[in-house]
């Protein structure tokens, strides 16, 4: 579904991505994890088009996006959620998800399908239509930040450290609505500081170091690799994977 290969990509005279491959069937949720600094959201902002590779190759079902502007690429079926701070805070819930809908607004009659489609995925969002998007807890504006991302039907979305900002009593919450965006029908590439978290959730892991993909396999077998474990994720493989972990271990970010 989508494939990156060689990309090479940076900012000014430097290359922070330095020959990066991977590859996510469709319906999969992948996780990009790795140390600060080490390229993930670099990856995203290639993958969308706010920057553009000087090398390599991205396909989206076979198809060249890379080099393509970032309105070319949302027509291709790519939407990107930001990191925080997405939502226009004064305007409400129901104007908030519209803004995703922007480009096929004269067709009201789509506009209005696509609105009772995330409507019906995340309740919230249809429930508390009319209060202001500033109102709501961390974990309600990710449901509507995501529920904006769906309004085009897209068929990746990718989520930039979805956890940012997030207090730990929200993260089931985040975790069940980046599940209902794979249940559309989306395709999910996340960027995670939370290591534990974002593999539990994910079914394909992508380890990142100085720009280049270290490991790529099931977010099952990153989870249980020793060296992954012992040089990224801070602690044993056993305790990275239990479900019985304590909970501080969900909310730890890569050191």
């Amino acid at each position: 579904m989508l494939k990156v290969a060689g990309i090479t990509a940076g900012y000014g005279a430097g290359d922070v991505l330095q020959g990066v491959d991977f590859s996510l069937d469709a319906g999969a949720i992948g996780c990009i994890v790795g140390p600060n600094g080490a390229g993930k959201s670099t990856v995203l902002s290639a993958i969308s088009g706010l920057l553009r590779p000087r090398a390599g190759q991205i396909l989206l079902e076979g198809e060249p996006i890379h080099g393509q502007d970032p309105a070319a690429i949302v027509a291709a079926g790519v939407s990107q959620v930001p990191q925080a701070n997405g939502l226009f805070a004064n305007l409400t819930v129901r104007e908030n998800v519209l803004m995703g809908a922007w480009v096929i607004r004269r067709n009201s009659r789509l506009v209005r399908q696509r609105l009772a489609e995330v409507e019906g995925l995340f309740p919230m969002v249809g429930e508390r239509c009319s209060e202001r998007a500033g109102n709501l807890s961390g974990g309600q504006r990710r449901q509507v930040e995501f529920a904006r991302a769906l309004m085009l039907r897209p068929r990746l979305v990718l989520l930039d450290e979805p956890t940012l900002g997030l207090d730990p009593k929200n993260l089931t919450m985040l975790s069940e609505s980046i599940h209902a965006v794979r249940d559309s029908g989306a395709t999910v590439l996340l960027v995670e500081q939370q290591v534990k978290f974002g593999l539990r959730i994910a079914t394909h892991g992508i380890v990142m170091d100085r720009g280049r993909v270290v490991m790529a396999a099931t977010a099952e077998a990153v989870l249980n690799n020793p060296d992954m474990a012992r040089m990224y994720f801070g602690g044993s493989p056993a305790a990275a994977a239990s479900p019985g972990s304590r909970k501080r271990e969900d909310v730890e970010s890569t050191q």
